[in-house]
């Protein structure tokens, strides 16, 4: 008897008594046959009749062999399959015909006849024979037709830098081996296809037996992506000390997986079993990744770049210094510009008491040296009892209440009409931003930081990368971060953040050293200096830096609004500083500021969430959006004499009636009126549009309402302050030109969009792009480099815009 059907038999009578012995022994006859590789093999079986097929061949010392085993059968009946078992020197692979999937929530079930499967193969140790046993049989009470084919790959070990094309089906999976050369530490794997579906499965896995490369196993084990048209993998050295891997391709029998429906010959069908013809033809590649060096040479000129910024300030911090002492030298004998205007440089000082209105014009006597009176219209004045608590935030004198209505009532307002209150008390009130923001950023980031940690372990752990949607095509990993280019990039909030309280703190320190020595520059000159919105600024831009760090660690559809909460913060804060810069008396507090951007996260989120198909959520959107500026424009429009309650809307419907169709009678404040059409002409553009088209970026959609909000109240505070015959002076005019420039080409960036939460995976590597710059940063990087810097420019608009107007008395800057 043959060897081959010695040892077949003989292993069959072992596993039966290894059962227990007293399982029935099965006597059927089993005809061995010698088989060739590369003939095709036609028989019958039935549960009467097996047959069992031996191939032996030779193998090299150091050669991978691997062989491929085709088999086919008429079998139609599931509950008479043809059964096919491989055994090999060390592994069992068994499989049967028609090969069964399960779709989607197991409602569907397709068959496949043709199934094809590769041996996992072992490295040769030595020259030796090696046998393979290939066992066909049935339980069918009939005979069944299979046909079988078992073939050598010569072309089962990938190249670097080769392209290589095949196809596949989900009865017919694909994996090759790929060896690392000796120079090389990473790789990535770039996997194409001209077609998005069907749907398929990238895996790259060790040199282990079994490999796991059908729909329902090729998850246990490895690395994984799904896949339509691309698919890129970055491989490590130390993720796979033996210096191989198997890239295995699985196609899966529906594409749920990958944002595909289900095929329409199915649909509506019930339970039933499908025979679908699903083949992929794929390309694949491996390269070289980038070395250490890139990583080092590319932190180290992103550091250059941003340290730049600080030698600027230095600079002109330096240059300012310089001039200040030629000017104090120069106007030693000249203690006034004119009338109106004073040198800054020169330190004149009143006997203005302190916590006396820093809104006031203190009197002085003409050839004094002080400064004149100036012709203003008297207001109310607060003092502040020498023993009275600095803390205290109610005001001095109660019939106050009602002057300020008086004031804020005139037709033309100026900064001192605004500016009455206690200089202390504000500048407190203005410090709560910077200690909430604090507050909030601590609270807000640690469990973030938490977060997305559990989320990079998770993805190393399970090898799902489908778990993060970076932009694979360029993402370098170091350390445990799969992505490190992307976090990296946001280096340049935090920089930028820390540079510009750094320049705040300076500006602070000099305005404290003016007021400590009662110069009244600082006391009744310029725009009312109060720093904590600015604190608070770059507190926001640091942050933004850490939280888009965060998100980028792994950014998917569970975390999105790390990367967006501080960019509505940022918004609304430059807002405020914006109105807060002629209007120091009225604005908002701290505590309702940060209670509407938490709605504002709130409403973010809920859009996400049931906004991309749900009508009701965007009509109620639109219509808070609308009612909502509407209040908040009477309130800006009557100087917050305009209670925002329940009632705002009946009162302003009183005011619309009195004025306009009683009346006919033209705004008081036609400039204000003006800002307030537009500004709601666009709100109402923003809401019908959301309404209208439902964007599914609900996060951007309204970050773009803030921006375009804050552009159009900068637009036209720069023209009213050009219109008062107001100067922009060379340094913020710098920073609005730069401003205009550099976030122009950071939009251009953004909008090259190379991943997507709200698709699938899948769909979401479609938009995947190679690295644009040093080799190792993508558009979005880009982005994240010039919008930092495009911020930190608008910051220094906001800080030196009005500069020129430190040598103006404040009872003649007009308020707008």
């Amino acid at each position: 008897m043959m060897p081959g059907r010695v040892m077949p038999t003989l292993g069959k009578w072992l596993f039966l008594l290894c059962l227990g012995g007293f399982a029935e022994v099965d006597s059927r006859p089993t005809d061995s046959k010698h088989a060739e590789f590369g003939l095709l093999y036609t028989g019958r079986v039935n549960r009467n009749v097996e047959e069992l097929y031996t191939y032996n061949y030779t193998s090299k010392l150091g050669k991978v062999d691997a062989l491929h085993v085709f088999v086919n059968s008429d079998a139609d009946n599931l509950q008479f399959p043809v059964l096919f078992v491989v055994r090999q020197q060390k592994g069992v692979l068994s499989w049967q015909v028609p090969l069964l999937f399960r779709g989607y929530s197991n409602k569907r079930t397709y068959t496949y006849h043709e199934v094809s499967r590769t041996l996992c193969p072992k490295e040769s140790e030595g020259e030796i024979e090696k046998f393979i046993y290939i066992e066909v049989a049935s339980m069918a009470p009939y005979d069944v037709v299979y046909q079988l084919m078992v073939t050598r790959l010569h072309n089962f070990e990938l190249e670097t830098g080769v392209m290589f094309n095949f196809s596949a089906s989900p009865s017919q999976p694909q994996y090759f081996l790929y060896r690392l050369p000796e120079n090389v530490d990473s790789v990535i794997i770039k996997v194409q296809s001209p077609e998005a579906f069907p749907c398929s499965v990238v895996s790259v896995q060790d040199v282990a037996c079994p490999v796991y490369d059908m729909d329902y196993n090729v998850e246990f084990n490895g690395i994984y992506q799904t896949m339509t048209k691309k698919a890129a993998i970055t491989v490590r050295r130390k993720d796979f000390p033996s210096g191989q891997f198997y890239v295995v391709f699985v196609i899966k029998p529906e594409d749920y997986a990958c944002g595909g429906s289900v095929p329409i010959a199915t649909i509506g069908k019930g339970n039933h079993t499908w025979n679908l013809k699903r083949i992929k033809d794929i390309q694949v590649i491996i390269s070289p990744s980038i070395k250490d060096s890139v990583y080092i040479q590319a932190t180290l000129l992103s550091l250059l770049f941003f340290l730049i910024f600080y030698l600027g300030s230095l600079l002109v911090a330096f240059v300012h210094y310089v001039r200040i002492q030629r000017k104090g030298l120069d106007l030693q004998d000249s203690p006034s510009d004119g009338e109106g205007t004073v040198s800054m440089s020169h330190p004149i000082t009143t006997s203005t008491p302190e916590g006396s209105s820093y809104g006031a014009i203190d009197e002085s006597s003409p050839g004094t040296g002080k400064i004149p009176p100036p012709a203003a219209i008297p207001r109310p004045r607060m003092y502040s009892d020498s023993s009275a608590d600095e803390d205290s935030d109610f005001e001095a004198l109660p019939e106050m209440e009602g002057d300020k209505n008086v004031i804020r009532a005139k037709t033309f307002l100026y900064v001192s009409d605004l500016s009455v209150k206690d200089r202390r008390i504000i500048s407190k009130k203005y410090k709560i931003y910077f200690w909430n923001i604090s507050t909030i950023a601590v609270f807000y980031a640690l469990p973030v930081v938490q977060l997305v940690i559990t989320y990079q372990t998770v993805v190393n752990i399970t090898g799902n990368q489908d778990i993060c949607y970076y932009n694979f095509l360029c993402a370098h990993p170091l350390g445990v971060l799969s992505a490190f280019n992307n976090v990296m990039s946001n280096m340049g909030h935090m920089l930028l953040g820390i540079l510009f309280l750094l320049i705040v703190l300076r500006r602070d320190l000099l305005h404290r050293h003016l007021l400590d020595t009662k110069n009244s520059c600082a006391l009744d000159y310029g725009i009312p200096k109060h720093f904590g919105l600015f604190y608070t600024m770059g507190i926001a831009l640091v942050m933004e830096g850490v939280l888009s760090a965060c998100y980028h660690v792994c950014p998917n559809y569970s975390n999105f609004q790390f990367d967006t909460s501080f960019m509505y913060m940022i918004a609304g804060l430059c807002m405020l500083k914006l109105y807060q810069t002629r209007h120091p008396d009225i604005n908002a507090s701290a505590y309702s500021a940060y209670a509407s951007f938490a709605l504002i996260i709130f409403l973010a989120v809920l859009g996400v969430v049931f906004g991309k198909n749900n009508i009701w959520f965007w009509v109620i959107f639109s219509i808070i959006h609308i009612l909502g500026s509407l209040a908040l424009s009477t309130h800006i429009y009557y100087m917050g004499r305009f209670r925002i309650d329940f009632g705002i809307f009946r009162r302003i419907g009183q005011v619309l009636y009195t004025d306009c169709i009683q009346q006919c009678s033209r705004p008081i404040y036609m400039d204000r009126m003006i800002l307030l059409i537009v500004g709601n002409l666009v709100n109402w553009f923003f809401a019908i549009f959301g309404l209208v088209y439902r964007p599914r970026d609900f996060a951007s959609y309204l970050l773009g309402i803030f921006i375009c909000n804050l552009l159009l109240y900068l637009a036209f505070y720069i023209i009213m302050k050009l219109r008062s015959s107001e100067k922009i002076q060379p340094l913020p005019l710098f920073c609005i030109v730069a401003t205009a420039v550099v976030w122009a080409a950071a939009l251009y960036f953004f909008f090259q969009n190379l991943s997507s939460w709200e698709e699938t995976p899948a769909e979401s590597r479609e938009k995947n792009r190679e690295c644009i710059l040093l080799n190792f940063f993508d558009d979005h990087d880009v982005w994240h480099f010039l919008s930092s810097t495009a911020m930190f420019f608008s910051f220094l608009v906001l800080l030196t815009l009005d500069d020129d107007l430190d040598a103006v008395r404040r009872d003649k800057i007009p308020v707008f």
